[in-house]
């Protein structure tokens, strides 16, 4: 489990993933944004884009190309594949490939 927080504020959570090191992969077992981070009044944007991001690095260094796999809600595929640019393969499982997790990891991290 890592956190995401801020550094002028690090006992406030601005959101939570889980990663399990698969062969060739990382899934993400979940992804959580701190309710403050939800909606039109939300206090950041990209939270959810940063912990995805995370996992492409860890995926990445971890010599797996960035591939990323995991399971959406129904209602959020659509929101995946145009924020993070993963690709719904049927049913709830979605996937980061390459050249989306690259993409994400030089937009979240400095590389």
């Amino acid at each position: 489990m890592f956190k995401l927080t801020l550094v002028d504020e690090p006992k406030i959570l601005q959101g939570l993933i889980s990663l399990s090191d698969m062969d060739g992969y990382v899934y993400v077992n979940l992804a959580e944004c701190a309710p403050i981070n939800f909606g039109p009044d939300k206090k950041y944007e990209g939270v959810g884009g940063n912990l995805f991001a995370y996992a492409c690095k860890i995926s990445w260094d971890a010599g797996n190309e960035g591939f990323v796999s995991f399971k959406a809600k129904t209602q959020l595929i659509h929101h995946y594949e145009n924020v993070l640019g993963a690709v719904h393969n049927g049913g709830h499982t979605m996937i980061i490939y390459p050249q989306e997790a690259l993409f994400l990891i030089k937009r979240y991290f400095k590389v």
